[in-house]
């Protein structure tokens, strides 16, 4: 018998589905999107500020910043946990 739950997460789910249209890795205006952030001016004063949710890092020889699907999955099935309880 599997050990794997017969029922997905929140964050399995959107896993998924970001993976489907990503790959593994999320970046620059997606990235930005997926967060939440209004423009990039905003995704950028966030990256300064080292507010990010999720780690956000560079690869070598490449522009822009990344972050892996399951960690932007994970953090957004959390807000959603965090204001499904807050509503009572």
């Amino acid at each position: 018998m599997s050990d794997y739950p017969k029922t997905k997460t929140l964050a399995d789910i959107l896993e998924l589905e970001l993976m489907a249209m990503y790959g593994p890795l999320i970046s620059n205006d997606d990235l930005r999107q997926a967060l939440g952030y209004a423009s990039m001016g905003a995704f950028r004063q966030a990256l300064a500020r080292k507010t990010m949710p999720v780690p956000v890092f560079a690869l070598p020889n490449r522009r822009g910043k990344y972050a892996l699907v399951k960690d932007v999955a994970l953090w957004l099935s959390q807000q959603r946990e965090t204001a499904a309880s807050q509503m009572g």
